[in-house]
């Protein structure tokens, strides 16, 4: 077996990291959907909507953990538009990274699609609808409550993913308290519960893209069909134009309120000390070297 594992190693740094990020995405829609899946089948019987909280919750705490080593665990498209703008991942990364991070969402969806089978149709009466009282649509995707409309939800979005990511840069910044290595992911799932039980219930706190298309697409290839782009209103592209601004808005917040202000580190002030240096001996010399000329 050690072998045949030897042989199946990938070299390639940018398919380990998007293979990372794949089966990352892939257990946190595994556990979130899931537990959509369980709550909605058994009419609340096996969970209510605090069920659903931590199932995401602790999807992305699981998912952190899969894929952190490897890729940094971005798990969102959101959140590696926001890195490459920071300049701290590479914006030629960044279309890799969103296709899998969408191809490990859809097959997840597509998990617990088959697991919940039976579930799904026998709940639905054999009809698979995205609205209605009977709706399973909702198992893998976020829809608008009756009275949100299309601007409520993109301000809902922008809103929820700003907070998301506000408090992962918190997180993930060294210079404003040390947080152990293994806690992290932790805080991460703790972060996404309390967004989902603070700001769920207007539209489903998707705050990702990835999470919201990928099943999506899903959905519609499996029998759901083209009303899942356009129920709500077209709402399909709320959770994606949202959260992207959203995370951006976050980004530009942490950034001008806490981080820009920290003091310079020694070997930064060593760097700005040298190239002042430098710049003054540019000046000395520059009229010795018109005068030879």
């Amino acid at each position: 077996m050690e072998r045949v594992l030897r042989r199946c190693r990938i070299q390639n740094q940018l398919i380990r990291e998007c293979l990372a990020e794949c089966l990352g995405v892939f257990v946190l829609i595994l556990f979130g959907c899931g537990s959509a899946a369980q709550v909605t089948t058994s009419e609340e019987r096996s969970g209510q909507y605090l069920s659903i909280n931590l199932g995401f919750a602790l999807g992305v705490t699981f998912g952190v953990f899969v894929s952190r080593g490897v890729s940094g665990a971005h798990l969102n498209p959101a959140v590696s538009l926001s890195l490459c703008v920071l300049g701290r991942h590479p914006w030629m990364k960044l279309p890799f990274y969103v296709f899998f991070q969408l191809l490990g969402a859809f097959l997840a969806a597509a998990t617990v699609g088959l697991q919940y089978y039976d579930a799904i149709r026998s709940y639905a009466g054999g009809q698979l609808t995205v609205t209605g009282p009977r709706a399973t649509a909702g198992i893998f995707s976020t829809y608008p409550a009756d009275y949100l409309s299309l601007w409520g939800g993109v301000v809902d979005q922008v809103i929820g993913t700003a907070a998301l990511l506000l408090c992962l840069l918190a997180l993930g910044d060294q210079r404003n308290g040390s947080i152990p290595d293994g806690l992290q992911p932790v805080l991460v799932g703790s972060l996404v519960l309390v967004i989902g039980v603070s700001m769920g219930s207007n539209c489903g706190y998707a705050l990702n893209p990835a999470r919201d298309l990928g099943p999506r697409l899903f959905t519609y290839i499996a029998g759901w069909g083209v009303d899942v782009f356009k129920a709500g209103g077209g709402w399909w592209w709320v959770p994606i134009v949202g959260p992207c601004a959203g995370a951006l808005l976050g980004t530009l917040i942490y950034q001008l309120m806490v981080e820009v202000h920290h003091p310079p580190l020694p070997s930064e002030c060593q760097a700005s000390c040298e190239e002042a240096s430098e710049s003054k001996m540019e000046l000395e010399a520059e009229p010795h070297l018109k005068s030879q000329c």
